[in-house]
């Protein structure tokens, strides 16, 4: 039995709470009626106009941050659409029937992200609480030891804002140094004899932007080969990423001199050996021969690849499947297969990020990836791998990080 039909629009305006909505650029897109009476504007007075222009700082303040400290928390909701919430803030409020009046005004803000189909943030909720009447209630009984509770309050939420804004600072610093690993680890892969490839990589929600996930493409034209590989090592952040780097580099060097997909995997299995950190790492590489038209491919614990036929029929590469790294007994020969490719194929490799989801079988994800696949399978490499993180990854993301490869066989 379905359920009323709900004016959402309605609602909306009916909260009791105060309440706008703001584009990315900070220019109000909406506000309630609450909102409207709390801020005493007319809805005329605030929609289509940038916020600061209409609530900007007490000019005879010299000492007044609203505007700059509400503005940070804007700004970083919009860019990494993460919730914000503010300290205690005063903010003072011109009359708007008194030009040049000002009213003293505390303000307790928090700051959303509305999300659009594709993760983006479409705009940012801005909730504001007064409490400008708890201060001055606070100071009109009790005497001094109101007024110095009310001074305490105040300062301990000042300091509270200025740690969140030197742990936000310090935050980005490791994120800058987080990317600059990333290029330098994961490279865009170059020509590969004329076949059009395309990466991705994507760390969990709220992760830096470094990750225990890799990829990695060897061409090696005068053996008419390419090897293609994907890894993933246990954990995240920058520890999981050295690890991830060490792996990634040996796998690199045993794919120019091994005879086939699993000679390489066993390498990387005696060194990861030697790795602390390395253990339960799972990786998956693809011989692609070019001359023959054959994929060799072997895994270690890693979820399949995905090939594409121009017909649209998707076959996962699964029929040679062993432990993962530091998982196998030593002394046995991991296993490989082969498999023919048509021109035209699409070759998907991929980290368990893009189709695993917490208290769901695994075949549902490797289904939805199947029929994306199917579906976008003429599109250009780089179209096709934006189309599968956007199709397979939630907006609000998931908690595991994602390394893809999308090659046009």
């Amino acid at each position: 039995m379905s359920g009323p039909v709900i004016d959402h629009e309605a609602v909306f305006r009916a909260l009791p709470g105060a309440v706008a909505l703001l584009t990315p650029d900070l220019v109000y897109a909406d506000a309630n009626d609450a909102y409207l009476s709390l801020s005493g504007r007319t809805r005329e007075q605030v929609v289509g106009r940038y916020i600061f222009d209409v609530f900007p700082d007490n000019p005879h303040d010299p000492g007044a941050s609203g505007v700059r400290n509400l503005y940070a928390s804007l700004q970083r909701v919009a860019t990494t659409g993460v919730r914000d919430t503010m300290a205690l803030q005063r903010y003072d409020v011109e009359f708007p029937d008194r030009p040049g009046v000002w009213e003293e005004r505390y303000w307790s803000p928090v700051n959303v992200p509305v999300l659009a189909a594709d993760g983006s943030v479409a705009l940012v909720l801005h909730r504001v609480e007064e409490v400008t009447e708890l201060i001055r209630a606070r100071g009109g009984r009790g005497g001094d030891r109101a007024r110095v509770l009310e001074a305490e309050l105040y300062t301990r939420a000042r300091e509270l804002q200025e740690v969140n804004e030197r742990l936000r600072r310090a935050h980005a610093r490791e994120r800058e140094v987080a990317l600059h690993l990333q290029e330098a680890m994961l490279p865009s892969p170059g020509q590969l004899g004329g076949h059009r490839a395309a990466v991705r990589y994507q760390p969990a929600t709220g992760a830096l932007n470094v990750c225990g996930d890799w990829y990695d493409l060897v061409d090696q034209p005068e053996a008419g080969c390419t090897a293609v590989a994907v890894g993933d090592v246990v954990g995240h952040g920058l520890p999981a990423a050295g690890v991830m780097g060490q792996l990634r580099s040996a796998l690199s060097a045993a794919s120019r001199v091994a005879d086939g997909p699993a000679q390489a995997l066993e390498a990387l299995g005696l060194y990861a050996r030697s790795i602390t950190g390395a253990e339960s790492t799972t990786a998956v590489s693809v011989f692609i021969d070019w001359a023959h038209r054959t994929l060799t491919y072997s895994s270690a614990g890693h979820p399949p690849p995905a090939l594409c036929r121009p017909d649209g029929t998707v076959t996962f590469l699964d029929q040679a499947t062993d432990p993962p790294l530091g998982a196998r007994p030593e002394h046995s020969a991991r296993v490989q297969a082969r498999t023919p490719f048509e021109e035209g194929a699409v070759l998907v490799l991929y980290t368990d990020g893009l189709v695993e989801r917490r208290r769901e079988d695994i075949d549902a994800g490797l289904a939805r990836l199947a029929d994306v696949l199917a579906r976008h399978r003429d599109a250009d490499p780089d179209d096709l791998a934006t189309t599968l993180l956007t199709g397979l990854i939630p907006p609000a993301g998931v908690t595991d990080d994602t390394a893809l490869v999308v090659l046009r066989l």
